[in-house]
């Protein structure tokens, strides 16, 4: 088999396991693979900017929120239809990541990681002012007639599962072939040597441009998928908690390969998981255990499997 059929073969392989999964799985972690599937695709925008772009951002929350406020307020105020409401989603998550990008990638490096996490505590503190809309840190709840998609109820078990899986298919079947492209070899050799792919007459900036914008709006798109199938939109998605926690899902998945964020978003979700059962400082065990994979596997799950057994891997 070529680099390619190998890697179409994994992909594949993974989705197959996702549906064989909804059918032999028990109902509670029926409902924690829905909600690891649409925090993947979260994932999976981060990863395309730090991961393959080299860019690292410490804001990305903004974008999730701009997503799901998109879907949450067209749907409460604007009686928008779901697909209407998602699409208004990603232009919201299209536009804001178009206005923070021509302002942060004036600068580079650490002062990119502030740039984009004072963009990102602005929007946070801009949804707070809004409370009157926004509801604030309480939130508000979309009711259950609000989110029938073409008639079909997407709060059922198998509604959630599914309308989770086919997004979650879409985005990651979608960067998977993207980062085989040129676009997407062309980010590579930006993260690799800026300088030396400036030398050789790619535009990085509009690049870099590009990639903010794709990644934002994948990010958002998880945002209203959110918003959609789980019926909550609150400021604390919108909070920096929010943009570290899709980082680390990508550094312990591994950063750079197409599979690391569902790896790196399921690790954390069963980890924290199993952890919270037997004490209340959970995340203690959750931050001991990411120590000790950053020591011994710095390029992360996925990154360490690439390395010994799957030099293929994309």
């Amino acid at each position: 088999m070529t680099r390619f059929s190998k890697a179409d073969a994994l992909h594949l392989g993974i989705l197959a396991m996702l549906v064989i999964a909804f059918f032999v799985l028990p109902t509670y972690h029926v409902g924690a693979v829905s909600r690891i599937m649409v925090l993947a695709v979260y994932a999976i925008g981060l990863n395309l900017l730090f991961g393959y772009t080299g860019l690292l951002s410490l804001g990305h929350a903004m974008f999730f929120a701009a997503g799901m406020y998109g879907f949450g307020l067209a749907i409460k105020f604007m009686a928008a239809p779901v697909l209407l409401a998602f699409v208004l989603a990603l232009i919201a998550a299209a536009a804001l990541s178009l206005v923070v990008g021509l302002l942060a990638l004036r600068t580079a490096g650490v002062a990119f990681m502030i740039v984009t996490l004072m963009f990102a505590q602005t929007a946070y503190l801009v949804v707070l002012y809004f409370g009157e809309f926004t509801r604030g840190d309480e939130g508000f709840v979309l009711q259950q007639a609000e989110r029938l998609l073409l008639g079909f109820d997407v709060t059922s078990e198998t509604g959630r599962y599914f309308v989770a899986f086919s997004v979650f298919a879409i985005c990651f079947l979608g960067f998977a072939r993207l980062v085989q492209t040129p676009f997407g070899k062309r980010l590579i050799a930006i993260r690799e040597n800026e300088e030396r792919a400036r030398m050789l007459g790619y535009d990085v900036g509009r690049y870099k441009l590009l990639a903010l914008i794709v990644s934002g709006t994948i990010s958002g798109c998880a945002g209203a998928l959110y918003a959609l199938l789980f019926g909550y939109v609150g400021a604390t998605f919108a909070s920096v908690q929010y943009s570290i926690l899709p980082l680390l899902w990508v550094l312990l998945g591994g950063a750079g390969t197409t599979i690391g964020p569902l790896i790196g978003v399921m690790f954390m979700f069963y980890l924290i998981d199993a952890s919270s059962a037997y004490t209340n400082s959970y995340m203690l065990i959750a931050g001991l255990v990411l120590v000790l994979l950053t020591m011994f596997a710095p390029k992360g799950i996925a990154g360490i499997l690439r390395l010994r057994v799957m030099p293929w891997l994309p």
